[in-house]
């Protein structure tokens, strides 16, 4: 039940987020609820396929259509109040990233796959959504640049399977990864921490 609601909570802050881009973006009722899902359930689709689940995750169970369908709802009708999106869209998407990170290491355990693979499975679980996203709106995806996204859900993974040994409840061992994922993430940019770059500026 506790997986179930993480997976649930992760559905809405992202389908959310892909609300806020394709508004930002002035797309139709139908693109802005195509946004939503794909960044709701594109993680979680390849993360199913690559470990063999057939058929996947949300078209075994509707309630994850629903909740997109919802959360689009929910989003466009209060787009007023969300008037800041660029600071709403990264709130949602870092609690995004911070859920899925978690469920899709999860998903590596119970296929029986080494640590180092569920880490990398949680990572391309808690990323390929946004990646879809912003391809489909025509921008450069966040994982591509210089910003600590995917390398905030590796810590959290790591994290996770450190601890998985000296605590004994999995609740918590999901809220601690979780909550590094999404405290890693606001703090590099809060102080704008970033990889380096591999390219020299023209004027150097």
């Amino acid at each position: 039940m506790f997986f179930q609601t993480i997976d649930i909570l992760g559905t809405i802050a992202f389908a959310i987020s892909g609300v806020l881009v394709a508004m930002n973006k002035r797309m139709d009722p139908f693109g802005v609820l195509i946004i939503a899902f794909v960044t709701a359930v594109g993680g979680g689709t390849l993360r199913d396929v690559m470990v063999g689940v057939e058929p996947v995750s949300w078209m075994r169970n509707m309630t994850y259509v629903y909740v997109i369908v919802a959360s689009t709802i929910f989003a466009v009708v209060f787009r007023n109040q969300l008037k800041h999106l660029r600071r709403s869209l990264f709130l949602f998407d870092t609690i995004g990233i911070g859920l899925y990170t978690v469920i899709g290491i999860e998903t590596g355990l119970v296929a029986n796959l080494h640590p180092v693979i569920c880490v990398f499975l949680g990572t391309m679980t808690a990323c390929f959504g946004g990646v879809i996203r912003d391809i489909l709106c025509n921008d450069i995806p966040v994982i591509f640049r210089k910003e600590i996204y995917a390398t905030a859900c590796i810590l959290g993974g790591f994290t996770y399977f450190l601890l998985l040994h000296f605590l004994e409840g999995r609740n918590y061992l999901f809220i601690i990864a979780g909550l590094v994922v999404i405290i890693v993430r606001i703090l590099a940019v809060r102080f704008k921490i970033s990889l380096p770059s591999l390219y020299k500026n023209e004027d150097d």
